[in-house]
């Protein structure tokens, strides 16, 4: 018997249900690089999926409770829950965001542990949220996130602090989700994992019976911390547990498994091949992506503003969707990249009057940020019917799902990297003329200024930094 068989399972390791688009290819970035095959679908696999992909061992499911309220979670959730833990993996993980997006109302993380818990047997639902690749830190249940260098304490954190839907007004992580849960909260703090009194904690942690699974959540700060926990994790797993983590569940996993020799000391994705043009459609209002918008439209990108008001319009949508598409189809025939977008960062205009525009074209906000989305994801389709495109970038959670469940994706695979989060993947299809596509689904806050620069390979073949080096 090898070393990895003794210390794995046969087989699944893991499987995951992403509260978003972007999330989930994080995640599944996380464990391809380690050298951990993964596989991310957009529905519930079935034998005949799984029998395209025999090596695998991390299975993910991509979802959109992120921007759904509990009564769309209660409904579609556990069905969801269910399929994956029919897996047979040690580890169900309800993927989060790790700057931890979510309130009583929308995307409760502490709604999805209660729906999740009673689908394994664990007397403990593990919950890590930091991951120092992705510059996030948790310090004695607080989280951290660092922005051009600079740290900080998430309710004070720029973009986080002002979400337009899911402000964080606490960065204490216990009593944030203690506003969405009555289940019991604990935390195995970094001197716990410092002092290796972690497994002592946690003994005194564990619920007696399934009517008391607390959550335990687990500092990380380093790569020390990060071993730490997945090291905790893995070896007081059990008979199977549920947990809602960030990717950094994924990274302290593989630390843990790495330092075992299971995997290479170095993880590293290929680096992505240049094509002539790239088509980018955003619905993000992030600060970081209009840096980018801004980076292409003065590096020879055509850039284009999608109107609201015209395509929330049923009279004038049509209309809409096809003057961007033509001219975003004609400049990507001459060569040239195109950008189709719907705000530029969190102060324009169509971000500031979104209600306004809402109400006139007589849509809650929510069926109007919806109506965007779906109106971008037609924008794709068209220009992919139009074009020979080969790669694509969806920038926004909302409207990375919204794209990839209109273009016929069974499954998606890494194969590159470019930012941490944000990788490049291959699409699976049953459609020809969509499997082989490669696409990248971006979350607003990920990426440098030059990233659809990087996706496009225009640059000298951008090296991918290494892997635990990388501002996020």
């Amino acid at each position: 018997m090898t070393a990895q068989q003794s210390a794995w399972p046969d087989g699944l390791l893991l499987a995951y249900y992403g509260d978003d688009f972007t999330g989930s290819t994080d995640a599944m970035e996380a464990m391809t690089a380690a050298g951990v095959p993964t596989v991310l679908f957009l529905e519930p696999p079935t034998p005949a999926m799984l029998r395209r992909f025999p090596e695998v061992r991390c299975i993910g499911l991509a979802g959109s409770s992120r921007g759904r309220n509990p009564a769309w979670m209660r409904a579609e959730l556990p069905a969801a829950f269910a399929s994956l833990a029919a897996l047979g993996a040690p580890i169900l993980h309800y993927k989060v965001c790790s700057t931890f997006d979510s309130s009583e109302e929308t995307g409760s993380i502490g709604c999805a542990i209660d729906l999740g818990v009673k689908h394994m047997p664990g007397r403990w639902s593990p919950m890590i949220v930091g991951a120092p690749r992705l510059k996030r830190f948790q310090i004695f249940g607080n989280l951290f996130a660092a922005v051009d260098g600079v740290g900080y304490r998430l309710d004070r954190h720029p973009t986080m602090a002002h979400h337009p839907v899911t402000p964080m007004a606490e960065s204490d992580l216990r009593l944030h989700l203690g506003k969405q849960t009555q289940r019991r909260i604990e935390l195995i703090d970094m001197l716990a994992l410092q002092q290796d009194n972690a497994t002592t904690q946690l003994a005194a942690f564990s619920g007696n019976d399934k009517t008391d699974v607390p959550v335990v959540m687990i500092d990380v700060l380093d790569d020390a911390t990060l071993l730490a926990a997945g090291r905790l994790l893995w070896e007081q797993r059990g008979d199977g547990v549920f947990s809602a983590s960030s990717s950094g569940l994924q990274y302290a996993l593989a630390a843990y498994w790495r330092s075992l020799g299971l995997l290479p000391q170095q993880a590293a994705l290929p680096t992505a091949e240049s094509v002539a043009a790239i088509a980018v459609v955003s619905g993000s209002c992030s600060p970081v992506t209009a840096a980018q918008i801004g980076w292409a439209r003065a590096n020879g990108f055509h850039t284009e503003r999608l109107n609201l008001a015209a395509a929330l319009d049923p009279i004038t949508r049509d209309i809409e969707i096809g003057r961007v598409v033509a001219i975003a189809a004609t400049a990507i025939r001459r060569g040239t990249s195109a950008v189709v977008y719907s705000a530029e960062g969190p102060d324009d205009a169509s971000v500031i009057n979104f209600d306004a525009i809402a109400a006139e074209s007589k849509h809650s906000r929510a069926d109007a940020a919806r109506s965007i989305g779906t109106a971008l994801a037609d924008i794709m389709r068209r220009l992919l019917n139009q074009t020979d495109l080969q790669r694509v970038v969806v920038a926004g959670g909302d409207s990375s799902g919204e794209v990839a469940s209109a273009l016929g994706i069974t499954a998606l695979s890494v194969i590159a990297g470019l930012a941490p989060g944000a990788p490049l993947c291959r699409v699976w299809s049953s459609y020809p003329q969509r499997d082989g596509l490669q696409i990248v689904l971006k979350g607003g806050q990920i990426g440098g200024d030059a990233f659809f620069g990087d996706v496009l390979g225009d640059s000298g073949q951008r090296a991918m930094p290494a892997i635990d080096k990388v501002s996020g």
